[in-house]
């Protein structure tokens, strides 16, 4: 018999976990469950990644990105203090290498004004280097609140929230199906049947399967290298280059993370199994659904340079380290070690188009997460909030 709640929410990722707090601070007393197919709470993206708190510089004015980034790290930095998690205000410098691109440099500057990112400075050569000596460029934007922290822990914290508020978690349980029926919907895993007024889906990089939305998840993998305690010494906080707008990714950066070891990367090459972290890792059915989507090709057609660039830094250890050398010269091969890795959920348009937004979907008493690309762990407690005021609407 199927078993009754008020609210199920579909995956054990940070945003799943932090929808699944507010919903019960927002509604003291709510039945609620929460889904998760592993064996442990954010195995995936909420657990790989660079730990980075980001300001809000990127992102376009009045995009919910935009705005979900910079409430949510405030609400980030506020619950991490109060649950005693480790932070750091590392600071963020984008560094202009050459004149060709202080133009760009000049648009991250008026987006993170825009935007509202607290200290936001320009500096000059002399200015970068007070505070990044080994650093080359000959301007930088400098977002002094930029942080790092570590995700895995906060994670861990709203699992304890939840559990504390009388929300249920089960692990090991795979969705297969989410199906609406009259003023219920009825959620299959492979052993068990769950009945809910209201379904939550925050399926991460199973997204399209779960949601049946028509963007497909193309899972990229990102590679770091550690940095050796020598050629960390070269670096005080958070360095990047000025992005490419015609290539979706932010470039290998350099990366003070919160146990002081600094990481440089991540590069961007397809990968062809969504949840496994080896190069060569392989599953059939991931690999066709990417070639299987007509926007895949559109893609690669649009980007087959930058393609091929990060495939082949993605082989060659000196040609990454090359790239990392434009920032930071005086670190080596020598200096690098491979790890850690991990995989991005980037939701691809049938025009060939990743989504560039946060963007949910859903109908009656269903609502997917489709889209939760970087900086969704820094917005993870302001999505929760957003993803909780329309959840709740289902349930008036």
């Amino acid at each position: 018999m199927a078993q009754p709640y008020d609210a199920i929410v579909v995956g054990g990722g940070i945003l799943g976990l932090a929808t699944a707090r507010q919903l019960l601070a927002d509604r003291p007393g709510l039945r609620l469950m929460l889904l998760e197919k592993e064996s442990a709470l954010a195995r995936h993206q909420s657990a790989h990644n660079s730990g980075v708190i980001h300001s809000g510089v990127y992102y376009t004015p009045g995009s919910l990105r935009a705005k979900l980034c910079v409430e949510g790290k405030t609400a980030l930095e506020r619950y991490a203090d109060q649950r005693g998690i480790e932070r750091v205000e590392r600071g963020k410098l984008i560094v202009a290498l050459d004149e060709t691109e202080l133009g760009r440099l000049a648009e991250l500057e008026r987006r993170g004004r825009a935007n509202g990112v607290v200290g936001l400075r320009v500096l000059d050569a002399e200015a970068l280097r007070r505070i990044e000596p080994n650093v080359r460029g000959i301007r930088a934007l400098h977002a002094p609140h930029t942080g790092v922290i570590d995700y895995g822990r906060v994670s861990e914290a709203l699992a304890e929230d939840v559990r504390t508020a009388g929300g249920e978690i089960q692990l090991r349980r795979e969705v297969t199906r989410i199906a609406q029926g009259g003023r219920s919907v009825e959620v299959a895993t492979r052993d068990a049947i769950f009945e809910g007024r209201m379904v939550v889906s925050c399926a991460g990089l199973q997204s399209d399967r779960i949601s049946g939305s028509e963007t497909r998840i193309v899972p990229f993998r990102g590679d770091y290298y550690t940095l050796s305690p020598r050629a960390a010494e070269l670096v005080n906080g958070l360095v990047y280059p000025v992005p490419d707008p015609a290539f979706p990714f932010l470039g290998v950066h350099l990366t003070r993370r919160v146990d002081g070891t600094v990481v440089a990367g991540p590069n961007a090459v397809l990968a062809f199994a969504r949840e496994r972290y080896r190069r060569a890792a392989i599953s059939l059915r991931d690999t066709a659904a990417t070639f299987g989507h007509p926007g895949f090709w559109r893609f690669a057609a649009r980007h087959l340079r930058a393609g091929v660039d990060e495939l082949w830094r993605d082989v060659s250890k000196r040609a990454f380290v090359r790239d990392v050398q434009r920032l930071v010269p005086a670190i080596t091969t020598a200096d690098v070690r491979f790890g850690p890795s991990g995989i991005r959920a980037q939701a691809l348009g049938l025009d060939g188009r990743l989504l560039d937004d946060f963007v949910f979907a859903g109908g009656g008493r269903i609502l997917h997460v489709v889209n939760a690309p970087s900086p969704a762990a820094t917005s993870s407690l302001a999505i929760g909030a957003h993803i909780a005021r329309l959840a709740l609407e289902m349930l008036a």
